[in-house]
């Protein structure tokens, strides 16, 4: 069905909106959760200071993250993994997991890297960023650093901890690449099945595995009032010790 500005903008969702488009072009206008109220929310849970941070910003990660699993966040691992083509410098972006923040300072993920699209960017550019959002706290954290490979040996690790079906799947998804229905994924299935067929132990592809972000860069945002958040930055200096600035909302 074809969505024509008619059929967008009737009387009924009019009434809907906090905020009536001033406009036939806008079809979504400074939305508000509360229909009380005209304004967008304020985030009044917390606030964040200077002597709360340490000084290591993966331990302080780390006490943010324990803190968002212990106060009912909602898988507090999901994250959003942002990568760049080059020369093009077009952005892409895609909710994944974290799986381990490990002792090498990086966080890691993990994925198909032969066919996805994360793969053919981080070929070409081996920067990128992640974004946690841990909406029940009002905190929000960032990272941006340069990307590595796991060895086979760390990833099959991971992997033998996944459900059968799950390291099935990793074998027989050509991440990203078209399909022409449903069924050609399901009959891949089915000939992975076969092939690995009463074998408990099954090896990690050699196209899928996972990255280590090393970061360079991390701030911490925690919402305040009046969105006069507060926000902290972590830099990586030459020496290997990190500079602490706030910065402006």
């Amino acid at each position: 069905m074809r969505l024509t500005p008619n059929l967008l903008f009737r009387p009924s969702l009019l009434k809907m909106a906090l905020h009536p488009p001033p406009n036939n072009s806008k079809l979504i206008f400074a939305p508000a959760n509360d229909k009380t109220n005209a304004q967008a929310d304020q985030f009044v849970k917390g606030a964040l200071d200077r002597k709360d941070l340490d000084s290591n910003p993966l331990t302080q990660f780390h006490s943010w993250f324990s803190h968002a699993q212990k106060n009912g966040v909602y898988h507090p691992e999901t994250v959003c993994l942002s990568t760049a083509s080059l020369p093009s410098g077009r952005v892409s972006a895609r909710m994944v997991y974290l799986k381990e923040l490990d002792a090498k300072g990086g966080f890691v993920i993990y994925s198909n890297w032969g066919t996805s699209k994360k793969a053919k960017d981080v070929a070409e550019n081996k920067w990128a960023s992640l974004t946690f959002w841990w909406q029940e706290l009002e905190r929000q954290v960032r990272v941006e650093g340069k990307v590595e490979r796991l060895p086979d040996e760390e990833s099959q690790v991971y992997y033998d901890l996944r459900a059968r079906g799950s390291r099935i799947g990793a074998w027989a998804s050509p991440q990203s690449q078209v399909l022409k229905g449903r069924e050609e994924l399901e009959e891949r299935v089915k000939e992975v099945e076969k092939r690995f067929e009463g074998q408990e132990k099954i090896p990690v592809p050699e196209f899928w595995g996972g990255l280590r972000i090393i970061p360079e860069m991390i701030e911490f945002w925690q919402g305040r009032d009046s969105r006069l958040h507060d926000r902290f930055q972590y830099e990586k200096k030459e020496d290997g010790e990190w500079d602490i600035q706030r910065l402006s909302p």
